[in-house]
């Protein structure tokens, strides 16, 4: 599609969900629709920042320009820096070896500016789970985003701000596993959808007295393999939300509260 059939709605957004498995873009209009069908490329490994960058590029190349663009990864990000990420430091992927020169390569790494110079229009560099959120909460009261794919993501909201990220996934859960590896996908596959929506279940129950949410979203890409009997039991205030916000919250991700974007305005 012609980009300049946007004109009067506001920007183009180029939206890029990066996974522990793969990563996926698509370009936006101003009202979050999907001027294309969504990109797609295996993670990469090992992945330096510059592959990241690298990969995202050509992902863009595919798809028509954007005017800006939002990157949701995993992991602690503040203010556009990465303080650690839990996949793109190892040799081969989740639950492989951790590399030390990778570490030391992503830790303090403003891979928002990074991206910015590498993309050429302004950039807005989220967790992933954050971004996702953007694409799903109300807006009113306090809501929490968990999403479950490769491992747990999460983001909370207060009346539509973004609050201050807090990495769920590295506490710990039960026999001295993360929540990551308790409820990520190497468990999911390892024992089935049944007994592993129980283990979602008992995350839900942990985090309710943590959080007192108003509301909680239960997103990624294996909220899908939940069974109907757990859902049925996680309670009124748990909502399943669609893979896709991902990707439709890199527009409203641009009005929250509290975030700064960088590069050429």
């Amino acid at each position: 599609m012609d980009p300049l059939s946007t004109a009067g709605r506001g920007p183009t957004t180029l939206a890029v969900d990066c996974g522990g498995g793969g990563i996926k873009a698509s370009v936006l209009d101003a009202a979050g629709t999907m001027h294309a069908q969504p990109v797609r490329a295996a993670t990469p490994y090992p992945l330096p920042p510059q592959r990241l960058v690298d990969t995202i590029r050509s992902l863009a190349g595919q798809l028509p320009p954007a005017e800006r663009a939002t990157v949701g990864m995993p992991g602690m990000i503040r203010h556009g820096v990465v303080v650690t990420t839990p996949h793109y430091v190892t040799r081969a992927g989740p639950r492989t070896k951790v590399l030390p020169d990778l570490v030391a390569a992503w830790e303090n790494l403003d891979l928002q500016e990074t991206l910015s110079a590498g993309l050429g229009v302004p950039v807005l560099l989220l967790n992933d789970a954050e971004v996702h959120g953007a694409g799903v909460v109300a807006g009113a009261g306090l809501e929490l985003v968990v999403t479950l794919g490769t491992g747990l993501g999460n983001a909370l909201f207060d009346g539509g701000r973004l609050a201050p990220h807090l990495e769920l996934s590295r506490a710990q859960a039960r026999w001295g596993l993360t929540y990551d590896e308790y409820i990520g996908e190497h468990e999911r596959l390892r024992l089935g959808d049944a007994m592993w929506s129980r283990r979602v279940r008992q995350v839900v129950d942990s985090l309710r007295p943590v959080v007192l949410w108003d509301r909680l979203y239960l997103g990624g890409g294996n909220s899908r393999r939940i069974t109907a009997t757990t859902l049925d039991r996680l309670g009124d205030d748990v909502v399943i939300v669609p893979n896709s916000a991902g990707i439709v919250g890199g527009v409203r991700a641009w009005e929250l509260g509290g975030i700064t974007p960088s590069g050429p305005s």
